[in-house]
């Protein structure tokens, strides 16, 4: 599956005079040389704050950015910002190719310029029998940014579009089976490996979460390992990443309405995630020992399928009273979090739209995330939050919230009431762990079913990938 972004390049000083979009610190760093003097009216631009300009020159509209530098998050936010506006203009006027130059401006500022001029690009047009013309290379000439460097950014923007790619697929052509077979052919193109367990493993390991849940699907699961393991990695136990892999959720016999039931193709957000993560950190030969697991299945409703009041039997023996079949992602991820304890890792961390609870609690600015893991870890998450402002609000996950899933007739339920759904969702899956953990439900930020607001766009939106790596790239 091809990325649907424009490609980077490294430019050079050759290229310049024919740049279509220019980033200036100030207006004393205008480029007379390639632009000629400048218009009167630009200065009074600059000084009204007005930080976008288009020029019309002969043969080609160019953009004038000028750029503030700063380091705080929300300047960079501001920076990756304009790089989406000005894409914009260049789309509207039928630009394929664009050369970036720029004028004394930070590096962080042109990367952050870059990750939204990119991300901006992206089109999901697959399906289309005659998608239209977008933007498909950029080039950038840049005295402060090397080309090690503008190949690091290109990798992590590659990987985001990758997992909006997967998240955008419908679900008749993405099987449980048919992500399995993309993780594949990703591990091979980028240098980590997968395995891929059947239904037969999976029945053997007793994975009562996620042979439930596919009960009522014609089609098998799967439970995919991906893993990258460098020679001379630092960390002496693995980190290990989870990612919920519904393909598709109808909500089982809690069925969904029909209202938004068309946006559940996006259920294997997480999933997603984990792929694109370990594909970046793959191809960027961090140095470290990362593992990916994904528990992928269908939700449906058949003669077969589990039915609110069942009680399954989850890998490591606990009993889990099913009253609602639509909280099934939580049921495949235990079996992941019982897994991941083979391993023992250094930490674990999930990911899953799993509740919209968490979405109604802060909306799409931000996931939602709880756990137990070390305050040194936390601080060096929230330093990747900033820097990349894809930006988490940490829930409390105190142990009397445990007494909303107690069940009368197992060991748990997989619902509680209906105050902190979000939470008690949480509080379930921490009862399968044994290991430093955490828990990000992005239900809230990983589909858009309105348009793009900024570089962020329309459908899958791959929030939470850049984030990460940042993170792993602290650590390694």
């Amino acid at each position: 599956m091809s990325s649907t972004i424009a490609s980077l390049s490294h430019g050079n000083k050759n290229q310049v005079p024919n740049a279509n979009v220019w980033l200036i610190s100030s207006p004393a760093e205008w480029p007379t040389t390639a632009l000629g003097a400048q218009p009167k009216w630009l200065k009074k631009a600059w000084e009204d704050k007005m930080a976008v300009q288009i020029l019309q020159a002969e043969d080609r509209q160019i953009v004038v950015v000028q750029i503030i530098s700063s380091t705080d998050s929300a300047s960079l936010e501001k920076v990756r910002k304009q790089g989406a506006e000005a894409v914009g203009i260049l789309q509207k006027s039928k630009t394929h190719k664009v050369i970036i130059a720029e004028q004394g401006v930070e590096k962080q500022d042109i990367i952050a310029f870059l990750e939204g001029a990119t991300l901006a690009s992206y089109q999901f047009d697959k399906y289309k029998s005659k998608p239209e013309k977008g933007l498909k290379d950029i080039t950038v000439v840049s005295q402060s940014l090397s080309k090690k460097e503008l190949k690091e950014v290109s990798i992590v923007l590659e990987a985001v579009a990758q997992a909006r790619n997967l998240v955008n697929e419908p679900a008749s052509h993405l099987t449980a089976k048919k992500l399995s077979e993309i993780f594949e052919k990703t591990g091979k193109e980028s240098g980590f490996d997968v395995e891929v367990l059947g239904k037969n493993k999976i029945q053997s390991l007793k994975m009562g979460g996620l042979l439930g849940v596919n009960q009522g699907s014609d089609l098998p699961p799967t439970f995919n390992i991906l893993e990258y393991k460098p020679k001379g990695h630092t960390n002496k136990k693995p980190i290990v990443l989870v990612g919920k892999g519904v393909v598709y959720d109808t909500g089982g016999h809690s069925l969904k309405t029909s209202s938004g039931m068309e946006y559940m193709k996006c259920d294997m957000a997480g999933a997603a995630t984990v792929l694109a993560v370990i594909k970046a950190v793959s191809e960027l030969e961090l140095p470290l020992h990362i593992i990916g697991l994904v528990p992928a299945t269908d939700n449906r409703i058949s003669a077969a399928a589990v039915s609110p009041g069942d009680i399954i039997t989850m890998s490591d023996g606990t009993t889990v009273e099913v009253l609602n079949t639509d909280a099934e992602g939580r049921l495949i991820l235990a079996d992941a979090l019982v897994f991941a304890k083979k391993y023992d890792p250094e930490f674990v961390f999930d990911f899953a739209t799993l509740t919209g609870a968490a979405a109604r609690a802060i909306g799409k600015e931000g996931f939602v995330f709880m756990g137990n893991a070390s305050d040194k870890v936390k601080y060096q998450l929230l330093a990747a939050q900033n820097q990349t402002y894809e930006r988490g609000v940490e829930f409390p996950i105190w142990d009397e919230y445990a007494d909303q899933i107690k069940s009368d007739v197992a060991d748990l339920k997989n619902i509680g009431g209906a105050e902190a759904g979000a939470i008690t969702a949480g509080k379930f899956l921490q009862h399968f762990t044994s290991y430093p953990w955490l828990h990000f439900d992005i239900a809230g930020t990983s589909f858009y079913e309105a348009g793009a607001v900024g570089y962020i766009s329309k459908g899958g939106t791959g929030f939470g990938i850049r984030m990460m790596v940042e993170f792993l790239k602290g650590l390694g």
